[in-house]
């Protein structure tokens, strides 16, 4: 069973399904464009089996697809969804496809997997941490970490020199990672200022500098940051999204200097009907949605607000400085 509707029963019945509550919005595009009826090869990929889209996740994505459109924001053939109240990881080294590459003119979709908002555990104050598997908790502060569902736009990318990296017996190879960046709107709009966008999970650990003066990334002393590259796909990230080495080149390719749509869910709205539920719903066939694995595995998922969060972390750096930057030890050569 891959999801869990609702419908309201008295509170008795309701007890006895314990963490099987779940919710999603009734009316699933009330704030984007009414989408028009779904082709038959795009409805047969519709389900809540790994690799599939769930119905109100496409209807979201699609219409707010089609409203830029029709607006002339968009010219790209193609959009993008993610469902994030799936599991990221499937066990055994295997990763959930939650992520959503829809090509309606040429008939092509594809699912891949991506990476979470981590989110952080301020330790002494507040919790709003995540798993590597599924997400409980949710958000739009600053410095959260956080996933923030609703409607995006995929924006300008930006490819920074991160350090170099062993690739073979004493050869070196450049870590150049390409950032698209996100412009979202509503609890999504500070998606700029919170640096929200897609990249590969990929990222340099270990790092150290290196004398290397002949190499045009070489600061005024002759050095360059060197580190081990890590892959982590399917994991978290600081709120972004994330894809493996391969998915990210052929995304960025797709929405480099054209930008498409990209929808996440879930959004605040829908979280926030747990409560709702929480006061007696049981499972219907024909209720709102979310996966029901990962729902078993977080009790009730949490949107934290950026007006309650952002205090809070503020207020936590400020009881915890951090310490002062120190610079990058010198690497021990090989």
């Amino acid at each position: 069973m891959g999801l869990v509707r609702l419908r309201s029963v008295p509170l008795g019945v309701a007890g006895a399904f314990g963490l099987l509550i779940i919710v999603a919005l009734t009316a699933s595009v009330r704030s984007f464009a009414a989408p028009s009826a779904l082709p038959a090869w795009l409805q047969a990929h519709v389900g809540d089996s790994d690799g599939q889209i769930s119905q109100v996740v496409l209807e979201r994505a699609r219409a707010l697809y089609l409203k830029k459109v029709a607006q002339g924001a968009v010219t790209n053939p193609c959009y993008f969804a993610m469902d994030a109240t799936r599991p990221g990881d499937l066990g055994n080294g295997v990763l959930g496809r939650r992520y959503y590459v829809i090509c309606e003119a040429s008939q092509s979709f594809h699912a891949i997997a991506s990476g979470h908002g981590g989110g952080r555990n301020l330790k002494g104050t507040v919790d709003f941490s995540n798993g590597r598997r599924c997400s409980k908790n949710f958000g739009n502060a600053m410095d959260s970490e956080l996933t923030a569902g609703g409607a995006y736009m995929t924006r300008e990318a930006k490819t920074s020199f991160k350090g170099f990296y062993r690739t073979g017996a004493k050869q070196d190879a450049a870590f150049l990672r390409t950032f698209i960046q996100f412009d979202g709107e509503g609890e999504a709009a500070n998606a700029r200022q919170r640096v929200i966008g897609g990249h590969a999970a990929q990222v340099l650990r270990t790092m150290c500098m290196r004398k290397t003066p002949n190499s045009s990334y070489a600061d005024h002393d002759g050095l360059v940051p060197f580190g081990k590259l890590v892959e982590y796909a399917g994991g978290r990230s600081n709120g972004c999204t994330s894809w493996s080495p391969a998915d990210a080149r052929q995304i960025i390719s797709m929405v480099k200097d054209n930008p498409t749509t990209l929808y996440i869910y879930p959004e605040s709205r829908d979280i926030a009907a747990v409560a709702q539920a929480a006061k007696g719903h049981s499972l219907s066939s024909d209720g709102p949605y979310w996966n029901a694995s990962c729902l078993k595995e977080i009790g009730a998922p949490k949107f934290w607000p950026r007006k309650i969060l952002e205090p809070i972390i503020a207020q936590y750096k400020k009881d915890h400085p951090a310490p002062p930057a120190q610079p990058l030890p010198i690497c021990k050569e090989p």
